[in-house]
């Protein structure tokens, strides 16, 4: 009855080390494979900001010459000027943690900036330079809107990853947090700036 019993136990032993190593095993493959696709999507995210980041810088660069083009027309408002040259300033400077709130403040001090055109300054808004500086302007804010679409989408994949379980404990270990939607929270501001005059007279300076 010993030796049975011994024999048993053994063979207990030898069911069950065999079991463990297979969850174990088991266990590893998953780790490391919702490691790797955590890793991915944080890639894919940030990919996306780069090329939201591309498309803003362009404008960045288009906004001198919007503000040249204005200040050659006398008495025109310097401090609706300077506003939209500040604004530019800091959002260039922004880091991504400040980057949206920068850019609702660019956004707002453009918006002002064409409204102040288009109630004011007749000539300037049948200008060809202008009209050009503000279709340019336009396409920019149209693919920026796509741009940030497009990361958000990415942003809420990766959040959804990080936060449901099981994932979320290997997020835990990697020290992943949750990413906040590049958006705009003013619900006047959700829309890019007008920017287009198909009402202007179309004449040559």
């Amino acid at each position: 009855m010993q030796f049975l019993s011994m024999s048993n136990g053994m063979l207990a032993v030898a069911i069950a080390v065999p079991a463990v190593v297979v969850l174990i095993l088991i266990y590893a493959i998953w780790y490391i494979t919702t490691k790797n696709s955590l890793i991915s999507l944080r890639n894919d995210m940030e990919e996306s900001y780069s090329a939201m980041d591309v498309h803003m810088k362009k404008r960045y660069d288009l906004i001198p010459n919007l503000v040249e083009t204005c200040k050659g027309y006398a008495k025109f408002e310097s401090d609706t000027l300077s506003r939209v040259t500040e604004a530019r300033k800091v959002a260039i400077a922004a880091g991504s943690a400040d980057k949206a709130a920068a850019e609702r403040e660019l956004n707002s001090s453009l918006k002002m900036l064409f409204n102040v055109v288009q109630e004011r300054y007749p000539d300037l808004k049948a200008s060809s330079q202008f009209n050009n500086l503000s279709a340019q302007l336009e396409q920019l804010e149209h693919e920026i809107a796509q741009s940030r679409k497009y990361y958000n989408a990415k942003v809420k994949i990766l959040n959804n990853k990080i936060e449901k379980f099981p994932s979320s404990s290997v997020a835990r270990k990697m020290r992943l947090e949750r990413v906040s939607y590049f958006e705009i929270e003013d619900a006047t501001e959700r829309n890019a700036p007008r920017v287009s005059f198909d009402d202007a007279p179309r004449t040559r300076l």
